[in-house]
């Protein structure tokens, strides 16, 4: 296991120390439910919009409830080189399909589906700038915006009570240069030998872990480092997003 207070970051933080994060709440007015999410560099707006229908799925196979879906996408200026739009390639690439399916699994472990009726929320992320972590924020952002939504049905009477059953946020965390760190800008993840994402609920039980040696491997004492490092990470990610949602109507 490395020893963390002996590291220092390029930008000053403890091995463990999230960089600053806050949340604009309420940033796409049309929305039922949105905020943009800063997270250091790395800058996503989560949106959530009600859709009064449920997949023909679920439809033809009786299954009770609503359905909770999630996009993501990077937007041309995200990255210092243009990335292009998946629409000019005819189809979505296959990273952004991946980390939009993690972000629906991951925040519909959050909602209790049967208590949505008969609708589908959808969650939409676009990143405005990346600075590493995309996918974490996504899903970090993506949860308040849903919990915004929830709130607005809750007030209008669509809804009789909150689905949400336990929050969820996500956090990355990684091996760089031999020693355990959390939340890994780019600079970080790019050299990192291990890097991975957790995605964690309020009752401190795991939703995903997607974790991978970048042409290494890593230690089961390192893996318990990197999870201790990222449980950490995830009570403040859940202490925030509930700080932001208290302080929004």
């Amino acid at each position: 296991m490395s020893d963390l207070s002996a590291f220092s970051r390029s930008d000053g933080r403890a091995p463990g120390q999230l960089r600053p994060i806050r949340f604009h709440n309420h940033f796409a007015p049309q929305a039922t439910g949105s905020t943009l999410i800063e997270w250091g560099r790395t800058r996503v707006i989560c949106t959530a919009m009600v859709e009064e229908s449920v997949p023909r799925w679920m439809k033809e196979q009786n299954v009770p409830g609503g359905w909770l879906t999630a996009e993501y996408s990077m937007l041309p200026y995200s990255t210092p080189q243009r990335k292009a739009r998946d629409i000019s390639k005819g189809k979505i690439d296959g990273r952004s399909q991946e980390i939009q399916r993690l972000i629906g699994r991951s925040i519909r472990a959050a909602v209790d589906l049967e208590k949505m009726g008969s609708r589908t929320l959808c969650i939409d992320c676009d990143v405005v700038e990346a600075d590493g972590g995309t996918r974490t924020a996504s899903i970090t952002g993506g949860f308040v915006a849903a919990s915004l939504a929830f709130k607005k049905l809750l007030s209008e009477g669509r809804i009789a009570e909150s689905p949400i059953v336990s929050p969820v946020a996500a956090v990355s965390v990684g091996i760089v240069g031999g020693a355990v760190m959390a939340d890994l800008c780019y600079s970080e993840d790019v050299g990192a030998s291990v890097d991975m994402n957790l995605v964690m609920n309020a009752r401190g039980e795991f939703v995903e872990l997607q974790g991978a040696g970048e042409e290494s491997t890593f230690s089961e004492a390192q893996l318990t480092s990197m999870l201790a490092l990222g449980r950490v990470a995830i009570r403040e990610l859940l202490a925030a997003q509930a700080a932001a949602l208290e302080t929004t109507p």
